[in-house]
């Protein structure tokens, strides 16, 4: 999930009770919440040494109790520190601080679990990725429901008032931009009823609900995004077997047996997912809207279809990547890898590689697709050896 939510999920958490346990828990909730993005700090060393970290060890069981013990302890030596040129008391609670660390940095490999990329827990044992695949890797109705309560919970002065409107009408103007992108779909009545909720938080502030019901609020919320994964869980149930039905109609028509099948949300839309299926011949992406069950014809939408390599051409281009970290980590990464030849093993002068979920060969998106130039001597040098 993006920083955003995670730092809304962790101020939530806080309004809802954890702040009264120590001096400085609101704090130590938020950076908790975040933490485990710090190996952002992969990307000094390049884009494709970012990937291959990325939702490394820092998203791990282990690395994230290794956090989650961490913030406490500066957050407490910080407080020791100033209490001691202060000359005053130790404000702070450790164990109230490490409760609320321990509770907030489990929320970060859990959300990021939810969405397509997926998670390692298990390293430095196993680096198998595990995937949610039930809320997309942004999502306006988590920035609704939680930035809601903080919202509300946290604008007793104007110009808190102020700050929380400029993010609002950024979040909206991204809204209405979204939809001008020919590679995004953002449905009309998504940007309705985030407009209608922006609406209600004024008027629930007007009406001065968080004097009332107060850390209610930001409790209701959090139980609000466990409903809502919930009900994404039964869409995402319903619509992996509508694509493994696809996927079994597909394979058949090509005389392919299906390897595995996957369905993907998309932005603001539980209606409405990506689907990728392999098969022993080839890999497949298509669109799938699970209000709709007339047939294949009316369900799937949108299909590309990729053929695998032969296999001379496969162990063609394992020969020429051997040594290409950039296509390794990719390839690791991948959870749908396809490989395109631009031409044959005698004429190919360019190899492309991409994940399907996000990208397809020779297209350009960041760090999910790549292509390499082959050398023509090299080529040569392959092409004639015993």
């Amino acid at each position: 999930m993006d920083n955003l939510t995670h730092s809304l999920v962790g101020l939530a958490a806080a309004k809802a009770g954890l702040e009264r346990v120590s001096p400085y828990a609101t704090g130590v909730c938020i950076v908790a919440a975040n933490l485990p993005d710090a190996d952002i700090v992969a990307a000094f060393d390049g884009q494709w040494n970012y990937l291959h970290h990325h939702r490394g060890i820092t998203h791990s069981i282990i690395g994230t109790l290794v956090l989650a013990v961490l913030v406490p302890v500066v957050f407490y030596v910080g407080d020791f520190i100033v209490a001691r040129i202060k000359r005053r008391d130790v404000r702070a609670r450790f164990g109230g601080l490490l409760l609320a660390s321990l509770i907030l940095s489990a929320t970060h490999p859990l959300f990021d679990w939810t969405n397509n990329y997926g998670v390692r827990p298990l390293l430095p044992w196993s680096d198998a990725w595990y995937y949610g695949d039930l809320v997309f890797i942004i999502d306006p109705w988590l920035w609704l429901s939680l930035g809601g309560a903080a919202f509300l919970l946290t604008t007793p002065t104007k110009w808190r008032v102020a700050a929380w409107s400029i993010i609002a009408v950024a979040i909206t103007g991204a809204i209405i931009l979204l939809p001008l992108r020919s590679d995004v779909e953002y449905p009309l009545v998504s940007r309705v009823l985030w407009a209608a909720g922006l609406v209600g938080l004024v008027f629930a502030h007007r009406a001065q609900l968080a004097a009332r019901w107060g850390a209610s609020i930001a409790a209701a919320a959090l139980a609000l995004v466990v409903v809502y994964w919930a009900g994404l869980s039964v869409m995402h149930h319903k619509a992996l077997q509508q694509a493994r039905a696809v996927a079994g109609h597909v394979a058949a028509e090509n005389r392919e047996q299906v390897v595995k099948v996957a369905a993907m949300p998309t932005l603001a839309n539980p209606l409405r997912w990506r689907c990728v299926m392999e098969t022993n011949l080839a890999t497949y992406r298509f669109e799938l809207v699970t209000n709709n069950s007339d047939g294949y014809d009316a369900v799937a939408r949108d299909v590309l279809r990729i053929k695998k390599l032969a296999d001379e051409e496969a162990l063609w281009v394992d020969r020429q990547i051997a040594a290409d970290q950039r296509a390794q980590i990719l390839l690791a990464f991948a959870r749908f890898p396809v490989t395109r030849l631009q031409g044959g093993c005698l004429s190919a002068t360019l190899v492309q590689f991409a994940d399907l979920r996000y990208t397809e060969p020779g297209a350009s998106r960041g760090n999910f697709a790549l292509e390499i130039p082959v050398a023509e001597a090299l080529r040569s040098e392959e092409m004639i050896a015993p």
